[in-house]
């Protein structure tokens, strides 16, 4: 009985002291603003005098600590009295909400547009954001002068607009959150809105097109409006997008990239790395020809297992950033063994670089490490770079005019460029597989010949291949 009542006593003190390191994280993250959270927004935009009057709206505020990221060229950032309560957490120098029980806060700025509106101009970053939050719903009213006629479009689904006598003005809604807007002074219009997608243009849409809407596949069911131009920059908001033609493929193409991108940050990554990861997220052929060969290749040596390991490891990159790198580093997990497949088709500027394997194991000779000869795996073969192995076996390595050439004090060797045989000491050898393999621009010497034609022994263990070489007679 004084067992079970220690026993009790001290997981009663576990739990104590459990709970009480979580409250005092908890804490933290309220005092510090750390916390995760979500809210919903009300934008009031009105353009004049060559600038963009906002007032913006924040509802459903937690009880902590927010910190406000303001736009960069935002003039007289400060408070907007809606009512009695709009301003009382906004701190006295308009950089973060103070702890509170008012979930509404609203606050006002001025974003200059030198020289006033453009005939196409994209509008980037002109909202406030709260550090932390990700913004589950937005509303966005603008107005303009009656003077000004044109069409606004942001990434929500567009409500309504009308032309007054003294102004004009429009509305939209939806859910998530909107960085850019755009203005055209044209006769851009509204040609076709569904729930995930609108569709801006100066001239109505086939009937084709719009039926081929109804069959499209999306990532995801973020609305994201496509605008008949071509793009004035070569970043903006992955809720705009901008397309000079309007075809069933390009669109279907343009916006899953569009939406994978606001997902998913690619970070130093040539374009082809993103529509990998979208052909897998879609499962369906997506970019360029040189993203759908290293598909193939992935496909053509995952087992059933890694594939489904593969794209259970990509469906969760959602808020994530992704490089070449990381990447590596996932595919080398899933097929349980080091690859810098990603890294290396960077480099290649045409064509694809073959999937390889990386022995990680150090390697020495005479017990002397080598860190520039390294060792791979390729089409069941074991390979070592032959240009920094050879010469520290005794010989000078290089390719020549007709082929490898591989020269020491009394064994030389010239491996050609066609297959089937080599040259030893001036005289030819007929051979079945080939000793020396080029990949890319590096030459490797094949294990089984490097042992056979350069007299040396291996010795591997779990963490170092030592190469030891024979004495010669």
């Amino acid at each position: 009985m004084k067992f079970i009542l220690s026993f009790f006593s001290i997981l009663t003190l576990i739990i104590t002291g459990v709970l009480f390191f979580q409250y005092q994280a908890y804490s933290s993250a309220i005092e510090t603003g750390s916390g995760k959270f979500h809210y919903s927004q009300e934008i009031e935009i009105v353009y004049r005098d060559n600038a963009l009057d906002v007032r913006q709206h924040f509802k459903n505020l937690p009880n902590q600590k927010i910190k406000i990221n303001w736009p960069k060229n935002a003039v007289n950032p400060t408070c907007f009295i809606a009512n009695k309560t709009s301003c009382t957490r906004l701190s006295d120098e308009s950089s973060y909400f103070k702890q509170g029980e008012t979930k509404a806060q609203s606050v006002s700025y001025i974003i200059p547009i030198e020289g006033g509106l453009k005939e196409k101009q994209l509008l980037q970053n002109v909202f406030a954001t709260l550090i932390n939050g990700d913004t589950s719903y937005s509303i966005v009213h603008i107005s303009t002068d009656s003077q000004y006629v044109g069409q606004w479009v942001t990434g929500l689904p567009l409500v309504g607009q009308q032309q007054l006598s003294l102004v004009n003005y429009t509305m939209f809604s939806g859910d998530g959150t909107i960085r850019d807007i755009y203005w055209q002074a044209a006769n851009l219009q509204l040609q076709e809105q569904r729930s995930t997608v609108s569709i801006y243009a100066l001239n109505a849409i086939s009937q084709d097109l719009r039926a081929a809407l109804d069959n499209m596949q999306f990532v995801n069911d973020e609305h994201i409006a496509i605008i008949q131009e071509p793009s004035p920059v070569d970043e903006y908001d992955s809720r705009l997008l901008f397309l000079p033609t309007l075809t069933k493929q390009a669109m279907e193409q343009e916006v899953i990239m569009s939406q994978i991108k606001s997902k998913i940050h690619f970070e130093n990554a040539p374009a082809w790395l993103s529509e990998v990861v979208a052909t897998y997220l879609v499962k369906t052929p997506i970019g360029s020809e040189k993203a759908q060969e290293l598909v193939t290749v992935l496909d053509n040596h995952m087992t059933s297992t890694q594939k489904v390991a593969w794209q259970e490891a990509l469906e969760k990159l959602e808020e994530t950033t992704v490089s070449p790198e990381s990447m590596d580093a996932l595919l080398s997990e899933v097929l349980g063994h080091k690859t810098s497949y990603f890294q290396l088709n960077t480099t290649q500027e045409s064509g694809t670089y073959p999937l390889l394997f990386e022995d990680e194991r150090n390697v020495y000779v005479n017990d002397i490490i080598q860190k520039d000869v390294h060792v791979i795996s390729y089409e069941g073969q074991i390979l070592y770079t032959a240009d920094t192995l050879l010469p520290q076996l005794g010989y000078t390595a290089g390719p020549g005019e007709n082929g490898y050439y591989v020269n020491g004090d009394n064994r030389t060797f010239r491996f050609p460029k066609e297959p089937g045989f080599y040259v030893f000491n001036q005289r030819r050898y007929s051979t079945i597989s080939e000793p020396i393999i080029k990949i890319a621009d590096q030459y490797y010497v094949e294990e089984a010949w490097l042992q056979r034609l350069f007299l040396v022994d291996l010795q591997k263990s779990d963490k170092r291949i030592n190469i030891v070489i024979q004495e010669q007679n």
